[in-house]
């Protein structure tokens, strides 16, 4: 789509797939597969795009370099190369939404989802993914991304050949004419998700640079459930803190790693401090006993021997029902003098393991006297059946 197939702010061009039993139509191949050129205000839905080896090698299933866009119940797969990719130019706001992107990447510098805005051409640009299933990379990081804002919002993410979530800086070898990194500083909100890591690859999730660009930036992880499967006894590091970055906050999430050995929750010895400090505030964490490098600024953490899920075996993660961590989180503060803007104060849907509908996210509420730890509330039987049932 280029320039002129746009619509208005308010009154967007829609494409959209009609099915035909329950099929999705479906765009292969072809150096991009879509592209979205310099186009603004279209939302996409109802599209399957299958990438090719041969005759041509798709490199981008889903190339983004417009503004206001929406992608919605896509279904992107078999990229050789890259799942989705946004342009260092030229690329604003995209939403991804009630979509599976999976099997995707390549090597070390090809991802199921790499994303970028430009801060020269759209200020304030917002990658926001949110109620999606994103899995098994065959390569790179599940999802990169180099955007001025990253809204991460219950989406099951499970499988990355390398990081999980790997959030840093724009590249300066390819950002527009009259970038530079004080421009703008990259902040990343991550709320309410499961982040499944099953490689051998020994960091879940990266923040601040990756040698290239660094973000200067504020994180925060609130109520996300974190889990390590399939390791050899190793001590995998959940959040490795790379370059420079200005705070991170974590708040209620659920760290916990299969088999006899715990975790490393921090790895700062790569970050590049803003103002040369440390900064790590965090409230109502769970980690098993065992595990090292706790950051002194968290408090009220809980720790045991196991959270209390239902099936960890089977990819269950909800809490169940005796677990300690049921009402064991906190309302989610302020981080003084480097507060997150416009944060999502408190997770509203559950994450789910599979494409969903669009419109099916189930709401997550407050069941008991507090909010749960992780991405999941355990029903309230008191409430549930506190009014008799009806007849």
């Amino acid at each position: 789509m280029r320039a002129e197939d746009g619509g208005a702010v308010g009154n967007p061009v829609t494409l959209r797939g009609i099915k035909a039993g329950g099929q999705r139509p479906i765009i292969q191949g072809g150096a991009n597969s879509i592209e979205f050129r310099l186009v603004e205000n279209v939302v996409f839905e109802g599209f399957e795009i299958v990438g090719t080896t041969a005759p041509t090698r798709t490199f981008r299933c889903l190339y983004h370099h417009g503004h206001n866009l929406l992608v919605r119940d896509a279904k992107i797969h078999a990229c050789p190369d890259h799942g989705v990719l946004g342009a260092d130019q030229d690329s604003g706001s995209l939403t991804i939404e009630y979509s599976e992107i999976y099997d995707g990447g390549s090597g070390d510098t090809r991802h199921v989802i790499y994303m970028a805005t430009d801060e020269v051409a759209y200020p304030g640009a917002v990658f926001r993914l949110q109620h999606s299933y994103v899995h098994n990379s065959n390569g790179g990081n599940l999802i990169k991304s180099r955007a001025e804002r990253n809204e991460i919002y219950h989406n099951w993410l499970e499988g990355a050949f390398y990081h999980e979530l790997e959030l840093i800086g724009p590249d300066p070898g390819g950002a527009a004419s009259g970038w530079s990194e004080g421009l703008a500083r990259e902040d990343s909100d991550v709320v309410g998700n499961v982040i499944v890591h099953s490689s051998d690859f020994s960091a879940i999730i990266r923040l601040g640079g990756d040698g290239t660009g660094q973000s200067q930036g504020r994180y925060r992880f609130a109520n996300n459930t974190i889990v390590r499967i399939n390791g050899n006894n190793d001590t995998p590091t959940v959040f490795r803190l790379f370059d420079g970055l200005e705070s991170v906050q974590m708040y209620n999430n659920l760290i916990f790693r299969e088999g006899s050995s715990a975790v490393r929750l921090i790895r700062e010895v790569e970050a590049s401090w803003v103002g040369g400090m440390s900064r790590i505030a965090g409230a109502n964490n769970y980690y098993e006993t065992g595990s090292t490098f706790v950051p002194p600024g968290w408090t009220g953490s809980l720790v045991s021997a196991a959270p209390g899920l239902v099936n960890v075996a089977g990819l269950d993660l909800h809490l169940s029902d005796t677990s300690t961590l049921k009402d064991g989180g906190s309302a989610t503060s302020s981080f003084s003098n480097y507060e997150f803007p416009s944060p999502l104060n408190t997770p509203g849907f559950d994450p789910v393991r599979q494409l969903q509908a669009p419109g099916t996210a189930k709401v997550r509420g407050v069941s008991g006297a507090g909010i749960d730890v992780g991405a999941f509330e355990v029903p309230d039987a008191a409430r549930i059946f506190r009014d008799g049932f009806e007849s």
